[in-house]
């Protein structure tokens, strides 16, 4: 595995992140969805991937977190890394008493792997099926009974039209599964299409968690409007509100937040958002609900994830 390997684009790096302006963080709060990311000899890239992303580093997640006012976080790992888990375990044993994981494993990880994942705080693991060295959905079963042993859940990075191609193998799945950024379905597309009919019936009917997560990758308004227009009381990504709504109305014990940090693979400034004004997104999209924002952010989390070790 190399840097030099690879063709794919350099993607940015994340802005400056600042606390949200409008949202009211709770104690306890929960951002479940971000990447740490090395490159070089230490933590090499897979050659066979989608962009080639600057480092993000466990400090700087720290940071990230600190910043937007959150107590613990939620690493999933992040495709260039293909199934080499060694940065995310080391920033989990670097913050046990703030941080759970959520890594890719391949059919060929012994028990024994598994098992120290486990040990440094993973709770479960991702199939991205968006980006290249992500692992893929065709043995989903499989992975469920891997996962059944270890008590951990399933996370799906894959696009509305594959969760629905697959909704009956997800139902049967004897594992929480976990459905990322509201299912990937363009918001342009409206909420009764049929990808996200089937990815709301699977949160509402199945018992499925769902991240109200990446609202500017589903959203065809790209361009944050802090940095323009610091004042201003306009939603931002306003087209994906309502699938927030729809899916907060089927199954508020089941969301999750999360901030994706760093926003890999974009490599236009105008759409690259931070942290702090995705929070006020939630809170725009769920109209400053403060006991709703609280479930989402700190009382459900910690039921998916168990509470790190102090």
């Amino acid at each position: 595995m190399s840097t030099t390997q690879s063709t794919s684009p350099a993607c940015l790096g994340p802005r400056t992140t600042t606390a949200p302006r409008r949202l009211r963080v709770p104690a306890g709060a929960w951002d479940t969805h971000a990447h740490v990311i090395g490159g070089g000899p230490d933590f090499p890239f897979v050659a066979n991937r989608s962009y080639t992303p600057p480092a993000a580093t466990p400090a700087q997640h720290a940071a990230m977190l600190d910043a937007t006012g959150m107590a613990y976080g939620v690493l999933v790992q992040v495709s260039v890394h293909g199934i080499d888990n060694s940065l995310l375990v080391k920033a989990l044993r670097e913050r046990p008493g703030r941080l759970r994981g959520v890594a890719v494993i391949d059919a060929d990880m012994t028990d024994a792997a598994l098992l120290a994942l486990r040990d440094a705080g993973v709770t479960g693991i991702r199939v991205n099926e968006l980006f290249s060295g992500g692992g893929g959905a065709g043995d989903l079963a499989g992975l469920g009974a891997r996962c059944a042993a270890l008590g951990w859940h399933i996370q799906l990075a894959l696009h509305g039209t594959r969760i629905r191609e697959l909704k009956s193998v997800i139902e049967r799945l004897k594992v929480p599964v976990v459905i990322d950024h509201m299912g990937w379905c363009a918001a342009s597309a409206g909420v009764n299409q049929p990808d996200f009919q089937a990815v709301l019936s699977l949160v509402r009917d199945a018992g499925c968690w769902v991240k109200l997560s990446g609202a500017y990758r589903m959203s065809a308004q790209a361009a944050p409007y802090w940095d323009a227009a610091p004042d201003t009381n306009a939603a931002l990504y306003a087209d994906a509100a309502p699938f927030a709504q729809a899916l907060a109305a089927a199954a508020p014990d089941r969301l999750l937040w999360g901030s994706d940090w760093p926003h890999v693979a974009l490599t236009d400034p105008a759409a690259m958002p931070q942290p702090g004004e995705l929070l006020d997104v939630l809170h725009d999209q769920l109209d400053g609900d403060e006991a709703l924002l609280h479930a989402v952010l700190a009382a459900n989390p910690p039921r998916l994830y168990g509470m790190p070790v102090p």
